[in-house]
């Protein structure tokens, strides 16, 4: 819809100098104020308007009325000729800046006449405005261009500076000039229909020139967040608010200071350095290495995006290299996360964009050696000293040394032992405020009241948290001073409301546990609105639920979202905070104590809090929030039995309140020193210490062997020499649990030569629940180095071992996102020979983000970066930066496939059957857990517990999948129901798929698997039921996942087993999904041109819910290629009257399409059709379409449908994992704007091209012209991909009947057509022969005697039913010369040959098929056309299908066919046994015998088919043989029985050949005998079925064919 801009005369507007002019503008709603300005000031004959497809249709009648109306009046006014406007609409995206669409421009605009005296508007992002910059600087050469910037990215940044360019194949940006336009004008109106992602996207921009530039703009960024974003995202359109200074909002003057302050940055930059000479390099903060990501990542991330990494990294190295503070560097980073930003490349909305492609530091570092600002081979990048100032008024040569180091994604600790030049003797440093006491100290300052300024606090992921979540909930109100150093608080007294949207806290488990109280203050909220907590997945198995239940008990209204116990929780205001006696059980973590204690003054009554549960937890940290409180003037009344009381009251904020250095941070420097005999000094960690942690030098290392100095502010600790500390018998951890990692790492070290050298730490039981179970990592990980260690009831430990006798494990330590799990295995790095990897060395970030910095810079430890992640191939190096041709990764089939699901779905019984398909082997992973560790698994359970038994589990999943591990390859691995519990595991899996591996979900119908369970009690539960476990989950299986099968069952027997027939076809549907997964048989197809069977197509489902219409999908799909499931036409099922969660429709939809997979052998094209292209799928969600359609791959569906209009990042991450579906990139007109031949539909069809497989382009016909025009675009396009051209419509028939490539047809069985003018098979064959497209053949059956025949009835009535134009008929004869004519004669469309012809016809035949050559006879003949020299010619082509048509009816009868029975038997020696004999063979019996009354014939049929199989000739049928399949060729009235043995135990397939009578006396015997029959009309039947598809190129309507057939039989 066009957007209703309003008239403003005289809008207040900034203007910004650039180059001795103020020509950038800016303002709200400049419509008017634009064209009055350009039409008078830039005065021109012609005025050339582009823009994108877009924008188009929201602002462009608007410009063109406006321009047409103000022109106009100045033309009146002035007494002259109007000017002409020109107008052209592109396509959006990076295609389009091109040197064809600057020629398309140029060629347009000469052909119009159009002359020097014009003038350009740029009305678009940034591909518009260096296209038309560019057209602009070489039309006419050159001719003034105006450019209207329409995203925050191009106001900001590439419509200011003159740099117009276009792309080429080598690159981007490598052909254009710089031409400055007259005028920019940023309409900031315009950002109003910006997503919110693009928005972000500018804002990187504008977070980079107030950084490099000027600290107060900075803090106008930083403060206001909110302000900024509504005005964008929520701002008022109505009224022209904005457009003069009383219209405008506090929020629209924000915005347009932010924005106006970056224009001025980059104007000032661009006047003083045009053409880059070496300030203008400053602007490139973020870029150098932002630009490196960039051509990795394009365009599945945005510019802005990269560069926000990019100036994080780039932040970062200034710290590394000693020119910037941290507390800068986090400044950066939350202010750019806050606007939506990502900061890292590990984030999970990175992720979710990117998938699995790893953005290597070589790859990066490569890159990066093009850069521009490059001091020849010396790389150049912009070094922050301070938020709003650089190290240089120019970008610094940096080593590309330190550079990979920063880059590098997990680092390597080189030995001090081995270092060229030994570090410091001694060292002095300050570690980084305290995680805990900054985590108390923000939320007591923001419940208090007034202002203080906090300093030392912790710059931290947690503290961040903390922070966002506070603001979120209006505690407080933040500023920033000192560069950072200090947080001004102003405190809101405990007034709080409901968050817009969720808090998330990711690993933050301080943060959350003081946040669950802190949500129930609130005291009221709009009606059913709930404040909502929740963090990443390892966070959401850390237990709360003894807080719960406390506040719980106090009157809290709770809830658990997912499982009980664990975030994500919801809290409905209801009040306040009750408060009174609660009850706490304390033994699990001294959190949940402190949490109650720091809300309970705002408590409507007075808090008395009794700890119950035995021992409480790590009370010195209980003590620190007592202490704490008293600080901001309240107290805490100790009372006998773990009791505490706290009366109302209000935090009194102290005018400034320090935080005490991070007691258990400055374990590690301690530690380094102990463990390499040399001294460090921590300050600001004394005897005065709030933390428990402060003890653990003089309890923990001089008990080791150090020397330790503690003063009441300082600690000093001297090692002694390398390789003397000693270990601690037993040490009582329990007050400083934190530091448990560190001792840990000094006990592998220890000596001992008189004693048993084992260190035992106790009291550590909490350290099971933090950010991973760090008691069981830590075993493991030091089991890797050859370490011997192991855990206790409460603790751990540790054999200590000689340092020449450690070694790192080649992958290097796993540190399970812990950031104490990292810091502690580098101390131990800093002498274990050879050096150490420490992989995820980012987690340090979390309580002191400059660790490695320090440990190298200020503890003189070597460090290198390092990235085990695989690299790019040499092909995608060649493409980077650009489109990739090649959309989806190499995935390697011969890696093991892993399956998960819940228990009871049949992953070891279809696990085994998988791997007998693909030829693997079988291993699973509860059996190999079982046979490793020689236990049970329930046993391992009952002696300790699940959360060990998941450590382990994951170990066992590690090894298996380990490179170097048998199993790594060719297996199917089966994996228990609870893998997916633990991060550790999901982590696991998630690394098999990136590298080329699958992981297959199996689903089944969860009725169905619990009364199957009901049975089973030989594995512990959790104590849950089924469905609960499963809503937990079933997200996780599909977070793993790449491919997901659902074994669909109608039904199953009473005890909850599958029936055998059902378990058979389900087994059937496996095998279909495996081959084409893994690309043995991919089902597409086929579409060579000139095939049989033009044209293709496929059937449109249309039906709401194919379970009501099983019966009929045989029939609808008769004749078609394929068929398509239309997900947006499926009924959204409901439960209760409501339409089900997400998650629930995803099973509803992927049990369609087994459903669909189960009945019709077709391929399925995976559609989900929005309304904007004809469909019923909401145009507005993106994120949900492109769901659907991951999913659609994953379900293995042979054709994914991808309409072009979303996005090209939404469609690059689809296709990039498509795997080995095929994309139909469609387009559908139906708003009639891309006609046939126009410029605008060559744009779809270049997008529909570079996305897809296949091109699918609708139009809309309202006459026969338009037919006519698409069939002489379609004649352009004969040479390109596959090629889909239609229109809609009554008039657009014609267009369907015409096209030859996978045409969508419809059928008279279903409820509605999906298009309109939608035409089924039959009425299409019909007028293709109407029209001459498909010419009427005869087809034959030669032979004597043929009267009583079946064959006409066969073939007659497929061809009836299809409406294709043949007959087929009786050609009797005694002599096959009599068939000579018939055979040459042009008409000619195949033949049927039986007795006497079947040797004879080979001489008229060019070439016989393989089955041919081995039965020796022919009965189908069929004409083919080969290329010969460039020119078609006629061949005749002899087949064998009597062989098919035994195959077909008795294969589907055994209970496995790819395990077929081991022993068949042919009776007879003619024709026909030779046919059964090659059935038996290729259905893959092995032992097959072979008998005849006359012995003689049966040996020479043996010898004929001795070069393709063994046949054993038995003398009588008395011989001990037991067939599982007997195929009788001798004739009915021969009135042959079999001997009872033959019979035998087994039930088997007969098949007697002989059709009259129908159920002949060999029949009806095996009748009897249990065993399941074939007779001779069925298989006659079936060859006739393969005959036609020879002829024809398509499947036979077989339930048609076969009921005319019977029906005429009987008569």
């Amino acid at each position: 819809m066009a957007q209703t801009t309003g008239r403003v005369a005289q809008p207040d507007v900034e203007k910004v100098a650039i180059l001795g002019s103020e020509s950038i503008i800016l303002g709200f709603h400049l419509t008017d104020y634009i064209l009055r300005d350009v039409l008078t000031n830039i005065p021109a004959s012609n005025y050339v308007l582009i823009t994108d497809s877009n924008l188009a249709p929201i602002y462009l009648p608007t410009y063109e009325e406006r321009f047409n109306a103000i022109s106009s009046e100045i033309a009146a006014e002035k007494g002259q000729k109007e000017p002409r406007l020109f107008v052209r609409v592109l396509a959006p995206g990076e295609t389009s800046k091109s040197r064809k669409t600057k020629d398309d421009i140029e060629d347009w605009l000469l052909s119009n006449a159009v002359t020097r005296d014009t003038c350009f508007l740029a009305m678009g992002g940034g591909v518009i405005g260096d296209l038309i910059g560019f057209v602009a600087a070489t039309f006419m050469r050159g001719v003034p261009v105006v450019q209207i910037p329409t995203t925050l990215l191009a106001m900001v940044d590439s419509s200011i500076g003159g740099k117009t360019a276009i792309d080429t194949p080598a690159g981007k940006n490598l052909i254009g000039a710089f031409w400055q336009p007259k005028r920019i004008f940023m309409d900031l109106n315009f950002l109003r229909t910006l997503p919110e992602r693009e928005f972000s996207n500018g804002m990187a921009e504008v977070i980079k020139t107030a950084a490099i530039w000027n600290e107060s703009d900075f803090v106008k960024l930083e403060n206001g967040v909110e302000a900024i974003r509504h005005a964008v995202l929520q701002g008022n359109a109505s009224a022209l608010a904005g457009a003069t200074l009383d219209t405008r909002t506090e929020a629209q003057s924000l915005l347009l200071d932010v924005i106006l302050a970056s224009a001025k940055v980059k104007a000032y930059v661009v006047t003083h350095d045009e053409r880059e000479g070496g300030l203008r390099g400053l602007l490139n903060f973020g870029h150098s290495i932002g630009h490196g990501i960039e051509a990795i990542v394009s365009p599945l991330m945005l510019h802005g995006e990269c560069v926000s990494i990019g100036m994080v990294k780039e932040a970062e190295l200034a710290r590394n290299l000693g020119h910037l503070n941290q507390v800068a560097v986090g400044r950066l980073a939350r202010c750019l996360s806050s606007y939506g930003l990502p900061i890292s490349l590990e984030e999970k909305k990175v992720k979710d964009r990117i998938g699995d492609l790893h953005c290597h530091v070589d790859d990066i570092m490569d890159i990066m050696k093009v850069d521009k600002k490059n001091q020849g081979d010396k790389k150049r990048i912009v070094m922050l000293a301070a938020i709003g100032k650089t190290l240089e008024p120019r970008a610094s040569v940096i080593a590309d040394a330190a550079i990979h180091k920063v880059l590098a994604p997990e680092q390597l600790v080189l030995p001090v032992t081995e270092a060229a030049n030994p570090p410091k003797k001694e060292v002095v440093l300050t570690t980084p405020g305290s995680k805990s006491i900054s985590n108390r100290a923000l939320l007591i300052a923001a419940l208090g009241k007034g202002t203080t300024r906090l300093t030392n606090l912790l710059h931290s992921d947690d503290t961040q948290y903390m922070l966002a979540a506070l603001q979120s909930l209006g505690a407080a109100d933040f500023e920033w001073e000192n560069n950072g150093e200090t947080l001004v608080l102003h405190g809101r007294g405990g007034q709080l409301s409901v968050p817009d949207k969720e808090i998330y806290v990711g690993n933050a488990g301080t943060a959350s546990r003081f946040l669950t109280s802190v949500l129930t203050l609130i005291a009221s909220a709009p009606e059913g609105k709930k404040a909502v907590l929740t963090g990443n997945a390892r966070m959401k198995q850390r237990p709360i639920a003894p807080l719960l239940t406390a506040l719980k008990a106090t009157g809290a209204i709770i809830e658990s979202i997912e499982k009980e116990g664990f975030l994500p929780v919801a809290v409905t205001p209801n009040g306040g905070f009750k408060g009174g006696r609660i009850e706490l059980a304390a033994s699990i973590s001294s959190q949940y104590v402190s949490s109650i204690l720091l809300c309970a003054p705002y408590a409507n009554e007075p808090v008395e809090l009794v700890l119950t549960g035995g021992q409480v937890i790590s009370q010195p940290y209980i003590d620190m929030t007592i202490a704490m409180m008293k600080d901001f003037g309240i107290d805490v009344e100790r009372l006998p039995n773990n009791t505490y009381k706290v009366q109302k009251g209000v935090y009194q904020n102290p005018e400034a309140y320090a935080v005490e250095s991070d007691a258990s941070s400055a374990t590690y420097p301690l530690a380094v020193a102990a463990i390499t005999g040399r001294t460090c000094t921590v300050t600001n960690i004394g005897t005065k210490s709030l933390q428990g942690d402060a003890t653990f030098a003089i309890n923990v290392l001089r008990p080791m062997g150090c020397q330790v100095e503690q003063t009441e502010t300082s600690t000093t600790v001297t090692g002694p020499p390398i390789g003397q500390l000693r270990p601690l018998p037993s040490v009582d951890m329990e007050t400083m649990t934190d530091a448990f990692l560190t001792a840990t790492v000094l006990a592998a070290v220890t000596s001992d030569p008189k004693g048993e050298n084992i260190t035992r730490i106790t009291g550590i039981a909490n350290q099971r629940v933090k950010e991973c179970n760090r008691i069981a990592a830590m075993v493991h990980e030091l089991t890797k180095m050859g370490v011997t260690a192991s855990e206790l009831p409460d603790g751990i430990q540790i054999h200590g071992k000689p340092i020449k006798d450690i070694k790192a494990p080649a992958e290097g330590i796993f540190c399970y996102d812990d950031h104490r799990v990292a810091m502690a295995f580098s101390v131990l790095a800093t002498v274990v020979p050879k050096g150490t990897i420490i992989q995820e060395k980012k987690c340090v970030e979390k309580t002191w983000p400059n660790w490695w910095d320090d440990l190298e810079g200020k503890l003189g430890v070597r460090l290198s970066g390092v990235d085990q992640g695989a690299r790019l191939s040499q092909a995608e190096r060649k493409h980077l930066g650009k489109m990739r041709k090649s959309n989806s990764p190499k995935m390697d089939h011969t890696k093991s496939i892993v399956i998960i699901g819940m228990r009871g779905v049949g992953k070891t019984t279809l696990g085994q059957y998988a791997a007998e398909t693909l030829g693997f082997k079988f291993v699973d992973v509860d059996h190999y857990f079982e046979k490793t560790l020689n236990t049970t698994i329930p046993e391992f359970i009952n002696t300790w517990g699940w959360e060990q038994f998941r450590v382990k589990e994951t170990e066992a999943l590690q090894k298996i999948l380990a490179k170097d591990s048998e199993y790594a390859r060719e297996y199917v691995i089966s994996c228990g129901g609870g893998i997916v519990e633990t991060s550790e595991s999901r982590a696991v899996l998630k690394e098999h798929v990136r590298q080329g591996g699958k992981v297959l979900h199996l689903v089944r119908d969860l009725d169905h698997v619990v009364k199957y369970l009901n049975k089973d009690t030989t594995r512990p539960m959790f104590g849950e039921d089924m469905m609960t476990i499963w809503k937990r989950r079933r997200t996780w299986y599909r977070e793993v996942c790449n491919y997901e099968f659902v074994a669909y069952a109608d039904s199953i027997v009473e005890d909850g087993w599958v029936t055998p027939t059902e378990w058979q076809a389900i087994k059937k549907d496996l095998q279909r999904f495996l081959l084409f997964i893994t690309g043995r048989d991919t089902n597409h197809v086929d579409l060579t041109p000139g095939r049989v069977g033009v044209p293709t197509t496929f059937v449109s489902l249309t039906m709401k819910d194919l379970r009501t219409t099983v019966d009929k999908l045989r029939e609808i799909c008769e004749g078609a290629d394929a068929v398509e499931l239309r997900v947006d036409l499926l009924q959204q099922p409901e439960e209760d009257g409501k339409e089900v969660e997400c998650q629930m429709y995803l099973e509803y939809i992927a049990e369609q399409v087994a459903i669909l997979r189960r009945h019709v052998s077709l391929p399925i094209i995976f559609t989900v059709r929005s309304k904007g292209q004809a469909g019923a799928f909401a145009d507005n969600d993106e994120q949900g379409m492109f769901d659907l359609l991951r999913w659609g791959q994953r379900w293995g569906c042979e054709y994914v449908d991808v309409e072009v209009c979303w996005s090209s990042a939404a469609i690059e991450s689809l296709i990039r994992d498509k795997g080995n579906s095929l994309i139909i990139s469609s387009w559908h007109d139906v708003p009639q704007q891309t006609p046939w031949g126009s410029k605008e539909l060559e744009i779809k069809y270049q997008l529909a091209d570079k996305y897809g497989d296949i091109i699918k382009l609708v139009g809309v016909a309202t006459n026969l012209q338009h037919n006519i025009a698409l069939e002489e675009f379609r004649e352009t396009k004969k040479a390109g991909k596959h090629l889909i051209a239609i229109n809609m419509g009554a008039a657009g028939q014609l267009s369907r009947v015409i096209n030859e490539c996978l045409t969508p047809i419809t059928h008279p069985s279903l409820p509605a057509k999906a298009a309109p003018g939608q035409l089924s098979l039959a009425e299409i064959n019909q007028a293709r022969h109407l029209l001459g497209l498909l010419d009427a053949k005869k087809y034959w059956l030669i032979g004597t005697p043929i009267q009583h025949s079946m064959s006409p009835t066969i073939h007659n009535t497929g061809f009836d039913t299809l409406g294709l134009p043949h007959r087929y008929n009786l050609l009797e004869c005694h002599m096959v010369e009599y068939a000579e004519e018939t055979l040459k004669s042009p008409n000619f469309g195949g033949a049927s040959v039986t007795i006497p012809h079947k040797i004879a016809v080979m001489k008229y035949l060019d070439d016989i098929s393989e089955s041919v050559k081995m039965i020796g006879a022919v009965n189908t003949v069929c004409v083919r056309y080969v290329d010969v020299n460039g020119k078609m010619e006629r061949r005749l082509f002899g087949d064998n299908t009597d062989y098919l048509g035994i195959k077909r009816r008795v294969q589907p009868l055994m209970l496995d066919p790819s395990n077929p029975p081991e022993q068949g038997l042919v009776i007879g020696s003619g024709g026909t046994a030779r046919a059964g004999l090659y059935a038996l063979h290729q259905m893959g019996i092995k032992e097959i015998f072979l008998w005849n009354r006359t012995a003689s014939k049966a040996h020479e049929l043996k010898k004929a088919f001795a070069s393709l199989c063994d046949i054993t000739v038995i003398d009588s049928l008395e011989a001990d043989i037991e067939p599982g399949v007997i195929v009788s060729t001798v004739p009915a009235d021969s009135g042959i029985e079999l001997p009872e043995h033959l019979y035998g135990g087994i039930k088997g397939i007969i098949c007697d050949m002989a059709y009259k009578p129908r159920r002949t006396k060999l029949l009806q015997q095996a009748e009897r005998k249990g065993w399941s029959c074939v007779e001779g009309i069925e298989v006659l039947i079936e060859q006739g079925l393969a005959q036609f598809e020879i002829w024809t190129g398509k499947r036979a309507p077989a339930d048609k064919i076969e009921a005319e057939v019977l029906k005429r039989y009987e008569l």
